[in-house]
């Protein structure tokens, strides 16, 4: 097959490409410069797409004797991941940029250039184990397509993968799923002397570099004084901007006293219609049902209605929660009814459901609505 790699100028995605290269593929480089304000260099593990990242690429690829190119996806990137991230904050919702910009970037607008190129697959460092589609030779086949989690669990990207469909990852290839450990990635990059072995893994959301996420939304949304009340509507303080707070949050409150019972605050709404942020006792963010829209198949449900005896996670380390889900078809929509609760659920996060052999398997994702 000809195959395009993605080389972020990390450690994995040279190690992908390098064991794509040698099961026999005809293998061609791709560094996606992301943004158009690039740095010369990261912050340590913060940020990505600096010039020092595509120069590590570009090494890379040279090492390993594939062509390489960078491509400027900024534009793509800027309207669909940035923009959407501001979009979801300014409706009160909570989006999580990665999920996104794998749907939207790293497979969508990757892929519709690679195909026009005339190549087969697309090769990425994630770490996910996929079967079927490219991986079992056939590129673009979604029949008995199976993505699942990665061998290591600490680095299973699977959750933020499935967002990509059928479709999708019927055309990619991810080498690093059965890897065992990261250790096992660096060890072999230095046998195979690659320059980025040693590489920091980077961190947080790539174009928030300082890690100040609600500075960024401030500099990009302005500020709006409003109310910070409590669930019965009682007015504790003020604040300048609801986006800049999320559903769960507990630190950064700007509440001058503490509540009369003494125990913490979280925030448990936004309201953009009023700008009011509402806070309360931990006991109230806890959810015993999880419902979602804009739904992504991976597996047929059983009865074509949902499955019994699986697992949602609603974020990309958290822990599976056992539940029982049912999907409308038609209506594009997931509901799950947890066996645990819930706590902190916002939003416009993701849901995954997972199940299969050992709760293994990505059956389904939507967000959260």
């Amino acid at each position: 097959m000809r195959v395009l790699a993605a080389l972020s100028g990390g450690v994995d995605s040279a190690v992908a490409a390098a064991r794509v290269l040698e099961a026999g593929h005809e293998v061609v480089g791709v560094h996606m410069a992301l943004t158009r304000n690039r740095p010369a260099t990261r912050s340590g593990s913060r940020g990505c797409c600096s010039i020092e990242d595509a120069s590590d690429a570009r090494w890379a690829a040279e090492i390993l004797g594939i062509p390489f190119y960078v491509w400027d996806l900024s534009e793509d990137f800027e309207q669909r991941v940035v923009a959407d991230f501001l979009a979801e904050y300014r409706a009160g919702r909570t989006p999580n940029p990665c999920v996104r910009c794998n749907e939207r970037i790293k497979f969508e607008a990757l892929l519709e250039r690679a195909l026009a190129l005339g190549f087969d697959a697309v090769a990425t460092g994630h770490y996910a184990r996929l079967r079927g589609g490219a991986s079992a030779g056939v590129p673009g086949d979604t029949s008995g397509l199976v993505l699942e989690r990665a061998a290591d669990a600490a680095k299973d990207q699977s959750y933020v993968l499935a967002v990509s469909g059928r479709e999708g990852l019927a055309r990619a290839l991810f080498p690093l799923g059965d890897v065992p450990s990261k250790t096992a990635v660096r060890e072999e990059a230095q046998r195979r002397r690659l320059p980025v072995a040693d590489k920091p893994d980077s961190y947080d959301i790539c174009f928030v570099a300082d890690g100040d996420t609600r500075g960024f939304l401030t500099r990009s949304l302005g500020t709006s004084r409003g109310a910070m009340i409590s669930p019965d509507g009682e007015v504790l303080g003020t604040h300048e901007g609801y986006f800049g707070f999320t559903v769960g949050q507990r630190k950064g409150l700007g509440l001058g006293q503490p509540a009369q019972d003494g125990r913490p605050r979280y925030v448990l709404e936004t309201r953009p219609a009023t700008n009011e942020v509402v806070v309360g006792p931990e006991e109230l963010l806890r959810r015993d049902t999880v419902e979602g829209d804009k739904l992504v198949l991976l597996v047929e449900p059983d009865d074509g209605a949902g499955w019994r005896d699986v697992a949602v996670q609603v974020r990309a380390h958290g822990r599976p929660v056992p539940a029982e889900v049912t999907v409308d078809q038609a209506a594009g929509t997931l509901r799950a009814i947890l066996h645990e609760p819930l706590r902190g659920l916002a939003a416009g996060q993701s849901v995954v459901v997972y199940g299969g052999p050992e709760g293994q398997q990505v059956l389904a994702q939507a967000t959260v609505s």
